[in-house]
């Protein structure tokens, strides 16, 4: 199955604070973990919402708000796609993850939908 891996953004993130030196050469070293195993898919890190939009949908009308948004803690400021066998193994990897932000950080793990479910 494959899972979506999903960094929640923090005020750091959301300032535009980059990854320091020592994280990016923490996470490149995961990442490579990922790879060797055959886990790793891909992955991507998100700017901030300021540089962002949301699109609104009520039937045939659209609403454009660009961002910055608030409610940080729901917003999202990386991801990994990784093929596993089930949730436990991701859950066993990102418990592996270094910390992904300076201070306290949530990941959040969501199966993909693959085209044999839609029958």
């Amino acid at each position: 199955m494959r899972v979506m891996v999903i960094v929640k953004a923090t005020q750091e993130s959301e300032a535009g604070t980059l990854p320091s030196v020592e994280l990016m050469a923490d996470m490149g070293a995961f990442n490579q973990k990922l790879i060797e195993a055959g886990v790793f898919v891909d992955a991507g890190g998100i700017k901030p919402s300021s540089k962002g939009a949301r699109v609104a949908f009520s039937g045939k009308d659209r609403a454009v708000t660009k961002g910055p948004f608030a409610n940080v803690s729901e917003l999202v400021s990386g991801y990994w796609i990784w093929k596993v066998k089930d949730l436990d193994e991701a859950i066993d990897w990102v418990k592996r993850c270094p910390n992904p932000m300076p201070g306290p950080s949530t990941i959040e793990i969501r199966e993909l939908y693959e085209m044999e479910d839609f029958g």
